[in-house]
């Protein structure tokens, strides 16, 4: 099955620049597709500074919903915004003070990943940070999605009126030009380790990522301290770096072995995994009722309004979005919004805004003009409180449902 590769640079033009990201793409990009994919074929999608945030993820869902194995080359910088303090991509408009607004939010990307077979996903980043958003990925680390890969690195800022150069990235794309690929893990300490040739500081300053969720895991603490590469700024230590190694266990000579050892249990079934396979394999309905099973027994087991209940509500409204069913992708959509307000979430709550954010790109799609007539008022009810970042949003409504109404 052919690959898709995602390769993204992005960061903000002008003095906001932090690391020179596109200087890396044209390396990666004479990579041969099948190396970055690890595939036979492979699809390869480049963006370079890109301006929107819907952009990216226009080509971000593209990719995910794309069948077999995912490879996302990210390369950038990241900055809080100041209203929720969420980690964002900055993009070629971005500014410290229009964040929320023109950067891409990081939380965006687990979304567009969540449903993909675990194991069928790896995310390589090459990431910089101003002094506020280091500090806070010192305590709450990123994270891609429950069963994807990562692997890369965060540095600190660099230098003042200093542009740093993503050297682990050009070390990954340096040694797959030679042609091969080697598993992810190997080429991410390849990478480290080239890498550090150019930047002796790296190994003591940067905060690693390996994260494999296929595999067992124990953490280990770095050996050293970050440096302080900011006058004044004294970070706190970054977490303990999930290493993705297989735990073993040996029992003392003394502790004798079971007589009769009972065969290891069946592992439990991923509904994710079976819903996703579903779906590549065009079987909709089946998928559909697999999560409509799985939310009755979350509803079951954790009440109305929960989290998991949620969780299973969002993946029903995916779902019906890859059935191409926008009527009841959009209700669902709708419905989670109400119930993630009604749970007594902010308006600007991440979650509450993807949900109306989700209705109103569905409500757009559907054909019929009697049921996006009907659904019109409820989005728009919503709008007014959750306005989301695009400017526009509500005007965009009202606009739509008046011409629908006109054909009456």
């Amino acid at each position: 099955m052919p690959g898709t590769v995602l390769l993204l640079a992005a960061s903000p033009a002008g003095k906001s620049s932090l690391v020179d990201a596109a200087s890396v793409l044209p390396i990666l990009a004479a990579v041969a597709p099948d190396v970055l994919s690890g595939t036979d074929t492979a699809n390869v999608v480049e963006l370079a500074d890109p301006l929107e945030p819907q952009a990216v993820l226009t080509r971000l869902r593209a990719a995910a919903t794309a069948p077999g194995p995912l490879t996302v080359f990210l390369t950038g910088q990241l900055q809080l915004d100041r209203r929720q303090r969420l980690p964002h991509l900055a993009l070629a408009r971005t500014t410290p003070a229009t964040v929320r607004y023109t950067g891409f939010p990081w939380h965006w990307i687990r979304e567009e990943l969540r449903l993909r077979t675990p194991g069928s996903t790896a995310v390589v980043v090459d990431l910089h940070t101003d002094a506020e958003t280091w500090q806070h990925l010192a305590g709450q680390p990123l994270t891609v999605g429950p069963g994807a890969l990562l692997y890369g690195r965060v540095a600190p800022p660099p230098p003042r009126r200093a542009v740093a150069s993503p050297t682990y990235m050009k070390s990954v794309a340096t040694i797959l030009r030679s042609g091969h690929r080697p598993p992810l893990a190997h080429l991410h300490q390849q990478a480290l380790t080239r890498s550090s040739g150019e930047d002796p500081e790296a190994a003591r300053r940067d905060i690693v990522l390996e994260v494999d969720p296929t595999q067992p895991m124990h953490h280990t603490p770095p050996a050293q301290p970050p440096m302080h590469p900011v006058p004044g700024f004294q970070p706190a230590p970054p977490p303990p770096v999930p290493v993705s190694v297989p735990v073993q266990v040996s029992l003392p000579a003394s502790v004798p072995a079971p007589a009769s050892p009972m065969a290891p249990a069946p592992p439990p079934s991923d509904p994710h995994a079976e819903i996703t396979a579903a779906v590549e394999s065009g079987r909709h309905a089946e998928a559909a009722e697999l999560a409509g099973r799985q939310e009755q027994e979350a509803l079951r087991v954790h009440g109305p309004g929960a989290d998991e209940v949620v969780h299973w509500m969002e993946v029903r409204a995916d779902l019906a979005m890859f059935a191409g069913d926008a009527e009841l992708s959009c209700r669902i959509w709708l419905a989670v919004a109400d119930v993630r307000l009604a749970a007594g979430q902010e308006p600007g709550a991440p979650g509450v805004e993807a949900a109306v954010d989700r209705a109103h790109h569905q409500w757009g799609r559907i054909d019929d003009s009697a049921r996006a007539r009907e659904l019109g008022p409820a989005l728009a009810g919503l709008r007014l409180r959750v306005p989301g970042r695009r400017q526009g949003a509500l005007d965009d409504v009202q606009r739509h449902l008046s011409r629908l109404q006109a054909q009456v």
